[in-house]
């Protein structure tokens, strides 16, 4: 029984795995026994990557504003300070469009040859002449329907995008519609005025009858552009200043004196710069008004811009023309910082009160 008991064998007790962790190697491995055999197991190396330095981040942070405006800049320079630089460069020298390539010196003499032709003065007054009858009435008319639009009225939207149709149409087709409604013997103006007992006028060979005409096309083309734009500035102004003003009793005269136009001034000094700049480089309504580039007999309504192009592409004076076109551009720096000077002054008055 003894013996018998002893040779009874036991029950084998669960065999416990127990697993072995080695720490891991640099390249990520761990080993693991396997039925008396040992597994290693690999994992894929990370790729170093080297930490960026902290004057590379600040070199990229300074440099990436500027790339930004690259483009800009790049194209301003090609098109824009290029042409200009260049133009000065050729109004000092003699330069004829038959050959371009032959260039005489002569220093300031295009110059001095502007200031002694009387078609240069003749086309400075036109200019300025025109400039004012097309910008003061413009400027008026479209302030005054851009305060009719500010109001609630049926079909807000349908008048607002009319406005900018006279804009969008081709200074061509708009000219030479115009150039028919002014003709002197079949013309609707004329008709018109003969209804009221007034005699046919010569617009086209009329001094002033013809600045007239040349500055209507340009009054109907630009109003409703202006009218929108003192639209968009009235309706910035805080509706607080009209109810504040409405309460003092003050009418509507009033409020419009008082509070639409202080809150719009620095969108009148932007339209008056722009229209006084276009003003000056006037070019395609005088000379599509008869179809002459010396701007009617007499030159009666030649501007800059039609004697540059007279100049440069009818007598062939590349460098006449050069120096006409800067002298475009000094003018119309002088009437814009003039503009700039008194709105400047009259701040500074209204700031002394």
């Amino acid at each position: 029984m003894l013996l018998s008991a002893a040779r009874t064998p036991s029950p084998r007790p669960h065999r416990l795995l127990r697993r072995r962790t080695r720490p891991r190697s640099a390249a990520g491995e761990a080993r693991l026994p396997s039925k008396g055999r040992t597994v290693t197991l690999t994992a894929p190396a990370e790729p170093a990557t080297p930490p960026r330095t902290a004057p590379a981040r600040r070199l990229r942070d300074r440099l990436s504003p500027y790339a930004y405006v690259a483009p800009f800049f790049t194209l301003f320079a090609a098109f824009g300070l290029f042409p200009l630089l260049y133009t000065a460069f050729v109004s000092l020298y003699r330069v004829e469009l038959q050959t371009p390539g032959d260039m005489e010196w002569r220093g300031l003499g295009n110059y001095t040859a502007l200031l002694a032709d009387e078609f240069f003065w003749t086309a400075l007054r036109n200019t300025f002449t025109i400039g004012v009858l097309s910008t003061v009435p413009q400027l008026v008319m479209a302030l005054g329907l851009a305060h009719l639009l500010n109001y609630k009225l049926r079909a807000r939207t349908f008048l607002r995008t009319a406005m900018l149709l006279p804009y969008a149409t081709s200074v061509a087709a708009a000219t030479l519609v115009f150039a028919q409604l002014f003709g002197r013997d079949f013309g609707l103006f004329n008709y018109v005025l003969g209804l009221v007992g007034i005699g046919p006028i010569d617009w086209q060979n009329g001094t002033l009858a013809s600045q007239i005409a040349v500055s209507t096309i340009v009054i109907w083309r630009w109003t409703g552009y202006n009218a929108l734009i003192y639209l968009a500035g009235m309706q910035s102004i805080p509706s607080e200043l009209y109810e504040a003003a409405e309460m003092d009793g003050a009418s509507r005269w009033r409020q419009f004196l008082h509070v639409t136009l202080p809150g719009l001034r620095p969108t009148i000094l932007f339209t008056v710069v722009v229209s006084t700049i276009g003003a000056t480089q006037l070019f395609g309504e005088p000379l599509l008004f008869e179809g002459s580039m010396s701007g009617g007999i007499s030159h009666q309504y030649q501007t800059l811009g039609l004697y540059l192009y007279e100049q440069g592409w009818g007598f062939f004076h590349l460098g006449r023309a050069a120096a006409i076109a800067w002298v475009m551009f000094l003018l119309i720096l002088v009437l814009v910082g003039a503009n700039a000077l008194v709105a400047r002054r009259r701040n500074r008055k209204e700031a002394g009160r």
